[in-house]
Order: structure tokens, then C-alpha cells, then sequence
């Protein structure tokens, strides 16, 4: 298991980002989630808000983000509502960072599908990469964390980075998405498996092969 997350000391955090509030962007958008929700459920916002927090926490620290405390105040007091109600939603889905995290967040799936299909490969890649599970490397470019199904696993092994998914990994295909955020690029997301475009069978299709590339209108048929 990943070691806890190293949280900085209170009061850094604080006087880091005691004073957090929406930039002028955020606001605008803010206000436009809000919106979505009729009076009195504000508290539905709590996921949107939080979302909306990490994000410029992490547009200010070049990471992908995470949620001080102090943040998690600020957005149970936008929203009306005790500061517990928040920071439950806060602590129960994983999307949320508690603890500071490097630019890129590379989370492996290390559930039965992907670990049947090589995920321990995957870790073994990110390991020798200098990751170690639950911690951010020394250059503050990687943090590394195991996490439970992300829903993938038609083309497992996969990780999540940030915002993408890279699927039907092994060992050498992680190394170079490594290799390639490290330099700045940006890697090809999605399957890195040659000639397979989303989740469809390795080796095309096997089931409505007739209807495959078919331009034959059905609709008159079916009576729609």
C-alpha cells in the first residue's frame, strides 16, 4: 500500500492559502454552475466547486492540483454549508487530492482485469522511473499512486495521467509516456496498441461484421 500523503504543516498551508478566492475566470464559471441548481441545493455543488478549486490550486502550482484545507473552507462557505459537509465529499472520492501532488498524477489501476493483464509490469515501468507509490519525485514532476477500477478494463492495463487515459499498456509503452511528459510532450492517449483505435476487438470486429463499413440505410427497413 502507498505510504500516507505527506500533508505540509498547518501553518504553511494556511499562510499559503489562507486568503484562496476564485479568480476572475473562475468566478464567471463558478457563477455558471451555480446556476444549474435551484435554490437551496447549493450543497449539490460541492463536487463542480471542488473540481473548479483543484484546478486553479494547480494552475498556480504547475501540478495538477490538490485541496488545502483552507480551500476546502473557502468553498463551504461559497456554498453556504458547514465546512464538514465539504470535506466529506472531499475525502471520499479519490479525484480529490488531500495531500500536494506533482505536475503530472499517474495513477495505476491495479485491479484484478489490469493486474491480470500486466499492470504489475506498469508499476515495475514507473518504478524504474524513479516513482514510488505515494510520493511526488524529487523534481516535483511525478507522484505516483494505486488506485482501484477506473472502468477500462476492455483495454487494460491502463493508468490515468492528469486528465487522460493511456490504455493496453506494458512495460516499454509506460516508459515512453514517461519519457515523453518528462521532455514535454504530449503523448498519444487513449489505446497505445497499434491499428486499434478505442476498445474493439484485437483484430477487428467478431460480432454484426455485415454491418461493418455497410452504407446500407436501414431506417426503411426498421421503420424509422
Amino acid at each position: 500500500m502507498a505510504d500516507a500523503p505527506n500533508i505540509p504543516d498547518e501553518a504553511e498551508v494556511r499562510a499559503r492559502w489562507g486568503n484562496f478566492a476564485w479568480t476572475d475566470e473562475n468566478q464567471k464559471k463558478a457563477n455558471e454552475i451555480l446556476a444549474r441548481y435551484p435554490k437551496g441545493r447549493e450543497q449539490s455543488c460541492s463536487i463542480p466547486f471542488l473540481d473548479l478549486a483543484q484546478r486553479q490550486v494547480g494552475a498556480e502550482t504547475q501540478t495538477q492540483g490538490w485541496l488545502p484545507v483552507p480551500v476546502i473552507e473557502f468553498v463551504a462557505r461559497q456554498l453556504g454549508v458547514a465546512y464538514m459537509r465539504i470535506y466529506e465529499v472531499a475525502t471520499f472520492y479519490t479525484m480529490f487530492n488531500l495531500a500536494p501532488v506533482g505536475r503530472y498524477h499517474v495513477q495505476v489501476c491495479g485491479t484484478t482485469p489490469c493486474m491480470l493483464r500486466g499492470s504489475d509490469d506498469v508499476l515495475a515501468a514507473c518504478k524504474n522511473k524513479g516513482l514510488i507509490k505515494g510520493k511526488t519525485t524529487p523534481d516535483g514532476l511525478f507522484t505516483l499512486t494505486e488506485v482501484e477500477c477506473m472502468g477500462n478494463c476492455a483495454s487494460a492495463p491502463m493508468v490515468q495521467i492528469n486528465d487522460d487515459n493511456y490504455e493496453d499498456l506494458d512495460y516499454d509503452r509506460t516508459v515512453t509516456i514517461l519519457e515523453a511528459l518528462a521532455r514535454g510532450e504530449s503523448p498519444k492517449t487513449g489505446t497505445q496498441e497499434p491499428g486499434r483505435h478505442t476498445v474493439e476487438p484485437l483484430g477487428g470486429p467478431t460480432t454484426l461484421t455485415a454491418m461493418v463499413g455497410d452504407n446500407h440505410d436501414y431506417r426503411g427497413e426498421w421503420g424509422a
